[in-house]
């Protein structure tokens, strides 16, 4: 414990963004750093509570967060970088993107602002870089062993990193031009600069890990060449298979899917010029509606501002949340409550309770939703939804975001070519993150679902340990 009551002495101060009307203006990153005196006064509110919630049931990597929180008081940065790398591979990702559940689990939760986790986190990693603390750490031996990882967002480097430094030959593939995947593709770039992830991913090749993009494994590269060259595979390709939205006029040119809008922005932003002119994947000048109420929405709702659009609707269907922490969610839960992203902040039409029944247009293109309000309803067997009538209402549009979440990971290619066993979500069936084929396992949203960062980064480390042991038993080469 840093400062005997800390919590009592020092509130919770607020993030600071840049203003709203300088970064709508470009994709750099929106927020602010604190001072090294404001970050010591918030690590001092740190309570030493008898049982760290934060760590044990909020945290997916179990992070020491105590323990850092001490040593900033402390000042000790350096040790802090130390602790905590020892649980988590990337604090960098996790420090801009993690919606941060070990605040919601925080002791001082129950009845005060939680401890600033999340921030001290980030701004401990970045001091780690600027300083030159974070240093590629290379097996000391090889075994000769080699493990083919495909897909390079969170799980696949989190596992490439880990077995690499066990001493194994690692090779990711990454279908895409670069390594990232979600990071890099998904992720807008004023949460994420692109520059932090090659910054990360140039650590891992002097470690010794090698990057092969632009193959798509399971077409490009094919399964006989993977069984004959690796002795062990990876599956961390992610839950790539969007969630549609099955209404009349879905066809429309100028509906999209967020991902695919996403991934547009972020590749102009390294340089493609695809757009330029009246692109049908570009907001500007556009009405634009995104429907889905959660990260992605909201990342589509910011890049959409950026874009320079008319105006921004972002549709829910489900019922607005509370401001404060609900029954259903007691803590050290993750509270169902009303959130404001700083792409809300920036201008946008929020609408709750909301469905869409389907879409006009002329021609190829949609000008027009046809929406209604619902309620929920309570049932033995769940919620069920219900229209409410007279409450049908049409909302112009020019573009139109589906960004209603993931299924599970595309079943073509790899999954398919493996005969790999699925679960009833539609993910890969695992068994202490091995799949039906025993050289064959498989981390993150591929075997979880959509999920959060953290949970993909442990699912990776996770899988390498299990990787790890299993080559270490003698099992050299697949049949």
């Amino acid at each position: 414990m840093g400062e005997i009551k800390g919590f009592l002495k020092y509130n919770r101060q607020q993030v600071g963004h840049r203003p709203v009307e300088q970064r709508i203006k470009d994709f750099a990153e929106y927020e602010l750093p604190f001072t090294p005196d404001q970050l010591r006064q918030q690590a001092a509110r740190c309570i030493d509570c008898g049982t760290p919630f934060c760590h044990s049931f909020g945290c997916p990597l179990q992070n020491c967060t105590p323990d850092v929180n001490d040593l900033v008081y402390r000042q000790r940065w350096q040790d802090a970088c130390r602790t905590l790398h020892s649980m988590n591979n990337f604090p960098e990702f996790t420090g801009r993107l993690c919606p941060a559940p070990c605040e919601a689990a925080c002791t001082l939760s129950i009845n005060d602002e939680p401890v600033m986790i999340r921030k001290l986190e980030l701004q401990v990693v970045e001091e780690g870089f600027e300083k030159g603390w974070i240093k590629p750490q290379p097996a000391a031996e090889k075994t000769g062993l080699r493990v083919a990882v495909v897909g390079s967002g969170p799980a696949g480097l989190a596992a490439a990193q880990q077995l690499a430094r066990a001493g194994h030959n690692v090779v990711v593939f990454e279908k895409d031009t670069k390594p990232g995947g979600l990071l890099r593709y998904g992720i807008p770039d004023f949460k994420l600069e692109k520059r932090i992830i090659d910054r990360r991913l140039t650590q891992l090749a002097a470690e010794g890990v090698e990057f092969q993009s632009g193959l798509s494994a399971g077409e490009d590269i094919s399964v006989r060449y993977l069984r004959k060259m690796f002795d062990c595979i990876c599956l961390a390709m992610g839950s790539g298979k969007p969630r549609e939205l099955q209404v009349q006029g879905r066809g429309y040119e100028n509906i999209v899917f967020a991902m695919d809008y996403l991934r547009t922005q972020n590749r102009a932003n390294e340089g493609d010029k695809s757009l330029e002119g009246d692109n049908a994947l570009s907001a500007k000048g556009k009405v634009v509606v995104v429907i889905g109420g959660g990260d992605t929405g909201s990342d589509c709702v910011g890049t959409a501002r950026r874009q320079g659009a008319k105006e921004i609707h972002q549709l829910e269907i489900l019922p607005q949340p509370p401001q404060s922490r609900p029954v259903d969610t007691p803590w050290p839960m993750w509270p169902r409550i009303m959130r404001t992203s700083s792409s809300h902040e920036e201008g946008v039409n929020r609408m709750w309770s909301v469905m869409t029944k389907s879409f006009s247009g002329i021609e190829t293109r949609v000008n027009k939703l046809n929406c209604c309000k619902v309620e929920w309803i309570k049932k033995d067997k769940g919620w069920q939804i219900k229209e409410l009538a007279g409450t049908d209402f049409t909302i112009p549009a020019d573009l139109v975001i589906l960004a209603l979440g993931f299924e599970h990971v595309e079943h073509t290619g790899l999954v398919k070519n493996l005969h790999l066993q699925l679960d009833g979500q539609g993910n890969i069936m695992v068994n202490n993150f091995q799949t039906s084929e025993p050289a064959v396992f498989a981390a993150g949203d591929a075997i979880l679902g959509a999920s959060l960062v953290a949970r993909a980064i442990y699912s990776g480390r996770c899988a390498a340990d299990a990787i790890d042991r299993w080559l270490k038993t003698g099992c050299h080469k697949m049949e």
